[in-house]
């Protein structure tokens, strides 16, 4: 039993210090396994665990393979030990949208039953949550929480304003209000660098959230639809010139296409070639967790922005699941604009 436990530790180190890339698959893993394709591993957060004395300078990669993976607790996802958090910390599909293989049913789905297990700001619960730099999600879909105690999910979420750099890319958010709630599908306190595009937010409250000290965001590329609160919120910017790129999206059936903070100086949001239709309000303003609506007189500058047009998804039918479903109809407004799951054209 011992040689046993030496031999993974020795392997495991192994695989640090040379590829520091772990498999995980739901179906045919053991969270006893090596952590390689041939014998991947079961659980995410047994994955993310032992990534933990992961370091040096080469990325880490958690190669998820297709499957359900239900979360029972929130997933720390936190510096090596000991050292700084300088390399790329990847939570990816083996299977990529874009790939010739790739089919829905190929994307890894990551679903939560926990309890509320975060009690920063409020009493909540998220998926991830995320305490060092440089993480990327990358082609996964994101379900609601299913435990009906919890009146706050959030699948991915981080709460310092030190840490840079959230790459959320080519992901689905699918939330469904009366079971699996999602109340913000990417939720940021604070911090540098949050970078969303080509993904899909579909009946989530809202979409993304992010507040404090908001500097160099990026939303490109995505539908958001059916937000029952607001597509985004937006906190103050502490520096009036942060980089700020909003292009190539498709916001529709929302209750607010976007919220703006409430005191201080509101950003000049610069909105660039984007269908904004369908919504019940434009710009919003928030405090104390309210929305009203927002003058747009000031607060932001638009280029290639489309007011009017009836947005058409294409959706799960009596035939199964479609390779471009939830993806812009080529009869909806829209369908010229590179929006959606696919980064190249499908």
């Amino acid at each position: 039993m011992k040689k046993s436990i030496v031999f993974f530790v020795l392997l495991g180190l192994g695989i640090a210090l040379h590829a520091q890339t772990l498999y995980v698959n739901s179906s045919t893993g053991s969270d006893d396994a090596a952590g390689t394709r041939e014998h991947p591993l079961k659980s995410l957060d047994k994955a993310v665990m032992a990534t933990k004395d992961f370091g040096g300078t080469m990325p880490i990669t958690i190669k998820i393979e297709p499957g359900l993976y239900v979360l029972t607790n929130t997933i720390k996802i936190e510096p090596p030990s000991g050292q700084a958090d300088t390399a790329m910390y990847n939570l990816e599909a083996t299977v990529m949208p874009d790939d010739t293989a790739w089919k829905p049913s190929l994307t890894p789905v990551i679903q939560s039953v926990s309890a509320d297990n975060i009690k920063t700001y409020f009493v909540h619960c998220a998926g991830f949550d995320v305490l060092r730099n440089n993480v990327n999600f990358k082609g996964l879909k994101f379900l609601g929480n299913a435990n009906p105690g919890v009146w706050y999910y959030y699948p991915i979420e981080r709460d310092s304003a030190k840490l840079k750099n959230v790459v959320v890319s080519q992901c689905y958010f699918i939330g469904e209000k009366d079971s699996a709630p999602i109340q913000g599908a990417v939720y940021m306190e604070g911090g540098d660098g949050v970078h969303v595009d080509h993904c899909v937010f579909y009946g989530c409250k809202n979409a993304v959230l992010l507040f404090f000290s908001a500097r160099n965001f990026s939303l490109t590329h995505s539908i958001i639809y059916g937000c029952y609160e607001a597509g985004v919120w937006y906190g103050i910017k502490t520096e009036p010139d942060a980089a700020f790129d909003f292009n190539n999206n498709v916001f529709s059936h929302c209750n607010y296409f976007w919220a703006s903070a409430k005191g201080g100086d509101h950003p000049l949001y610069r909105f660039n070639n984007s269908l904004i239709s369908g919504n019940t309000n434009y710009l919003g303003i928030h405090n104390d967790g309210s929305l009203s609506p927002l003058k747009e007189k000031g607060t932001h500058t638009e280029n290639g922005i489309r007011r009017a047009g009836e947005v058409i998804l294409v959706q799960t039918t009596a035939q199964g699941m479609p390779h471009d479903y939830l993806q812009l109809a080529t009869n909806s407004a829209g369908s010229d604009i590179d929006a959606g799951i696919f980064k190249l054209h499908k």
